[in-house]
């Protein structure tokens, strides 16, 4: 199986990133491939000028349709996920999450804008024709610390993301069609 990974936040170190290193982590000791990305992966201005010719935005397109699932994470800005997520989002075909099983994973200042992944992330990966939008997992900036290693979750939400990795887990097992030949991802 092969998993993407699509880290939504413009900065670097991002709590948001952070997670998909602990998913990261998790799948492949599982013998899981994972693709990581993230918004540095594209030039600034492929994204601002929409260049679907973009050499980096064709790669992950590729990869994106060779893979099983994607895990995308993104802060919650203004009530919802980044906007620079959803300029890449934006270049993506339209069928491009077709027969892929996503998992959503949010942070934000509060929990206030726990609800942001439903309302504003979820109907783009919808319109994007995800197989497969799991719950996924919202936490707070304070619940989640950041050292030079790796991060840290607090108990409540390390069990809510143990729990979210398992049903994605699941969900790809589902997702696998007997006879269906997958293609080699090339990083």
């Amino acid at each position: 199986m092969r998993v993407i990974t699509l880290a939504g936040s413009p900065r670097i170190p991002s709590r948001s990133a952070a997670l998909l290193d602990l998913a990261r982590h998790w799948l492949e000791a599982r013998d899981i491939v994972v693709s990581p990305w993230n918004l540095h992966n594209f030039a600034a201005e492929d994204l601002l000028y929409a260049r679907f010719d973009s050499p980096a935005i064709i790669r992950f397109g590729e990869q994106l349709a060779a893979a099983d699932g994607l895990i995308v994470a993104t802060p919650v800005y203004k009530a919802s996920f980044s906007g620079a997520l959803k300029t890449l989002l934006d270049l993506l075909p339209e069928r491009a999450l077709e027969n892929k099983v996503v998992l959503p994973l949010a942070t934000g200042g509060t929990q206030a804008h726990m609800l942001a992944v439903d309302y504003a992330l979820k109907p783009v990966l919808s319109a994007l024709k995800a197989q497969e939008i799991l719950h996924g997992v919202f936490a707070d900036d304070s619940q989640i610390i950041l050292n030079d290693q790796q991060a840290t979750l607090a108990p409540p939400v390390e069990a809510r993301f143990a729990e979210s990795l398992q049903s994605f887990m699941r969900a790809l097992g589902r997702n696998i069609h007997p006879g269906v030949r997958h293609h080699s991802v090339v990083t």
